[in-house]
């Protein structure tokens, strides 16, 4: 699916094809929820970097937050003029960027359930929902972003769902 997002004053208009469009998993680590989570949460989508194309880079700016173990080698992009977080890059993971779910224009399909992660670290005001729905992890769940998708798309009791 190909995915278009911008920042709040257009400076910075990108595009990028995403396998997993849903924008299920609500990071609650102080990180996400200060640079991005104006619910006390952020919510990351997983892209293919190579089909990237950005209109404004030189709007762009890089910001390496700082964690107990010092500098982050985590990218989080954002632009400099309006300062809309974009989308986050790790060299561990040359092949892929996660565009916030808050950037992005194209209409989104609705998750068939919520993931909480991090939740050790949410802010005390903020209660995750809970429910039938929604699943909790005070870390990182064993599941990756694309691993999650998969499992949408493979049949269960009968029914299933495709990622088209």
């Amino acid at each position: 699916m190909k995915l278009e997002g911008s920042c709040h004053c257009k400076a910075v208009r990108f595009s990028v094809e995403s396998n997993t469009p849903y924008p299920y998993q609500r990071c609650y680590c102080s990180i996400c929820r200060k640079t991005q989570g104006g619910g006390g949460y952020a919510i990351n989508i997983m892209g293919w970097a190579d089909s990237l194309e950005v209109e404004g880079a030189e709007n762009i700016t890089v910001y390496h937050a700082i964690t107990s173990r010092g500098v982050s080698d985590l990218e989080r992009r954002f632009c400099a003029k309006c300062g809309s977080g974009l989308w986050v890059y790790h060299g561990k993971w040359p092949d892929l960027v996660h565009p916030f779910a808050s950037a992005i224009d194209t209409d989104l399909p609705v998750p068939p359930e919520t993931v909480h992660i991090m939740t050790e670290f949410r802010a005390s005001w903020v209660e995750p929902a809970r429910g039938p729905k929604h699943t909790h992890f005070e870390g990182y769940p064993d599941k990756s972003i694309e691993v999650w998708h998969e499992a949408l798309a493979t049949p269960q009791n009968g029914e299933g769902s495709s990622n088209g």
